[in-house]
């Protein structure tokens, strides 16, 4: 691995810890919990918002994580090659 890739890796890991800290600020759930709560909040979000069965509520949620992941993962590796002065 490079360090171009490194740094995507390290920006989508701190993304979704920022993510997941954001929509489990204000509950008791503890640290070790909260991929799966913000799993479960993001699919009823999706499923109260917009009325969609149950199933593709899940789907929706863990896709919308995926792009979550893969755009700061991209984010970071462009910066990286900004600053770097790597095109």
């Amino acid at each position: 691995m490079n360090t171009r890739q490194g740094v995507g890796v390290v920006t989508a890991t701190l993304a979704i810890v920022a993510f997941m800290t954001f929509l489990n600020s204000g509950s008791p759930t503890p640290i070790v919990n909260w991929p799966i709560e913000t799993y479960m909040g993001l699919t009823f979000t999706i499923g109260w918002l917009s009325g969609v069965p149950n199933w593709l509520a899940y789907v929706l949620a863990a896709v919308l994580l995926i792009l979550i992941i893969v755009g700061f993962y991209k984010i970071g590796s462009w910066v990286y090659g900004l600053v770097a002065g790597k095109q």
